[in-house]
């Protein structure tokens, strides 16, 4: 149930992705997106976050999904529907970057170092989330996901490193 990961020049990737109603949350198409964008994911050895754009649906949803330390044949899965960015610190740092819709290329981006979110869960509750170090970079590179950006417009120093063919 995996989907084919839309690549740079697609035009998709800069559309502003739709809020997902309410009345959307707990229905089919949302559940069978988040599953496509989940076993996507998974199949993606570098990968850690996708967004909804990703994959052609330009709906305000990312997914992450990372090993649980504790339990390393589990995969903790976490959902953010309609997330948006409530508080950025001043601070920033130039990061280290790559992107699943940009494959091989690597570049420098300005990102702030803690980040606080709001977004929906799967069931419709709302949640708040801080973050820092890459948990932070993550949410900030998948917002920009929903928002039409990608990595490559802001980032500097880019270099072509050969990981997938």
């Amino acid at each position: 149930m995996s989907a084919k990961i839309l690549q740079k020049d697609d035009p998709r990737l800069r559309i502003v992705s739709r809020a997902i109603a309410k009345s959307e949350i707990g229905g089919t198409y949302l559940a069978d997106l988040i599953e496509r964008l989940h076993e996507t994911l998974k199949k993606e050895s570098d990968g850690v976050a996708i967004a909804a754009p990703q994959l052609g649906e330009n709906v305000r949803l990312f997914v992450i999904a990372s090993k649980d330390p504790l339990k390393p044949k589990e995969v903790i899965k976490c959902i953010f529907i309609n997330p948006i960015i409530v508080k950025t610190s001043v601070k920033k740092e130039f990061l280290e970057e790559g992107c699943l819709s940009v494959r091989n290329i690597y570049g420098r981006i300005r990102r702030s170092t803690k980040v606080t979110i709001e977004a929906l869960d799967e069931n419709g509750k709302k949640f708040s989330r801080g973050a820092v170090g890459l948990l932070a970079e993550i949410f900030q590179h998948e917002i920009d996901h929903l928002d039409g950006i990608l990595f490559i417009d802001k980032a500097k120093d880019l270099k072509e490193i050969l990981v997938h063919e």
